[in-house]
């Protein structure tokens, strides 16, 4: 396992070479237990694609999920990659940001490769029949909400009868804030994602009370409660309809969970993800059908080459007839006994 240092985290990568890889019969095949960030994971591989004509492939929070609270959660920013043997520019590289859980213990990518490309030798990815997967992982560690409910329970009411942290409203077990890139002040309520801040700036000029609701709140609740709206906002902006596919419904629910939680008011919000996540039938149906257009397409190439070479292999017969027939061969029954002249 190799160790990548930069200034503000450490990336962990994992290989997983796997010989004899077009004999494989199982569904699914999970690589050995890695351990990143004291927590262990594998990688998840369809090799005949999950329900589609696609490699898919997932990072796993392995071991034993049992063991863990059942509130346990951790966001983690990972790369999972299919290696080019012959061309290491070819490599495929996704990236992915995920909130793992007893839920949704694994995040990846269903269509990552077409299955075509991928058993196709002269691409570079199977090589003698083994192909090489590699996962990296940029951890960030979960703060425990015991850390925040000391804070969040001596700050000032928010109104004259219900405090902040009150039993009725009760804030989330665990929680962590996003800290995969540089780290900024907004507007004096905590560190915050750079990438999030000109998307709440955006969202905070049109609707004043995200502000205002957050001001009598300690700092580390209104952190947490910004990035979690960071979040969801990063999501929607990065986001297009054909990517919403039904693990990206389920991380957009998870995300808007969290998001609900945090005392916003967000009736202007809601409407649009209720939208998004409505949509998700006719997409995976709008997937499905692409998917099967290619798979049409790759047909109809085939049928062209098999054309192609029936009208060459015809071409071939005529000539060879007027060839027999320039050089005078007579048609003789090979069947008949050669004799030795005695009746």
């Amino acid at each position: 396992m190799d160790n990548q240092l930069t200034s503000d985290k450490t990336y962990e990568k994992f290989t997983w070479t796997i010989k004899n890889f077009s004999k494989l019969k199982t569904k699914k095949l999970y690589s050995e237990n890695f351990v990143i960030g004291g927590h262990p994971w594998r990688i998840l591989i369809f090799p005949k694609g999950n329900n589609t004509s696609y490699l898919s492939i997932y990072l796993d929070a392995g071991g034993d999920l049992s063991n863990l609270p059942n509130d346990w959660s951790r966001v983690e920013k990972f790369k999972l990659s299919l290696i080019n043997q012959v061309n290491g520019k070819m490599t495929i590289t996704k990236e992915y940001e995920h909130q793992f859980n007893a839920r949704e213990s694994d995040w990846g990518s269903t269509m990552f490769i077409t299955l075509l490309e991928l058993y196709d030798p002269s691409n570079g990815f199977i090589v003698n029949d083994t192909c090489i997967f590699e996962a990296e992982i940029a951890v960030t560690k979960p703060k425990h909400v015991n850390q925040l409910a000391d804070q969040v329970v001596n700050t000032p009411k928010v109104s004259s009868d219900q405090p902040i942290g009150n039993v009725s409203n009760p804030l989330p077990e665990e929680f962590s804030v996003a800290s995969h890139g540089e780290l900024v002040d907004f507007k004096s309520f905590g560190k915050i994602e750079t990438t999030f801040v000109p998307l709440l700036e955006e969202v905070c000029s049109l609707h004043p009370s995200l502000i205002d609701c957050q001001r009598k709140r300690s700092r580390k609740f209104t952190e947490w409660a910004f990035t979690a709206l960071g979040r969801v906002l990063h999501f929607l902006k990065t986001r297009k309809m054909k990517d919403m596919n039904e693990d990206a419904c389920s991380h957009l629910q998870f995300l808007w969970e969290e998001l609900e939680t945090c005392k916003f008011d967000l009736t202007w919000l809601q409407p649009h993800i209720q939208s998004t996540l409505s949509k998700k039938s006719s997409i995976e149906k709008a997937l499905k059908l692409k998917t099967m257009k290619e798979n049409v397409d790759t047909l109809d190439m085939e049928i062209k080459l098999l054309v192609e070479k029936l009208i060459s292999a015809k071409v071939d017969v005529e000539i060879t007839k007027r060839d027999l027939a320039k050089e005078g061969f007579e048609e003789k029954d090979l069947d008949v006994e050669l004799g030795y002249g005695v009746r």
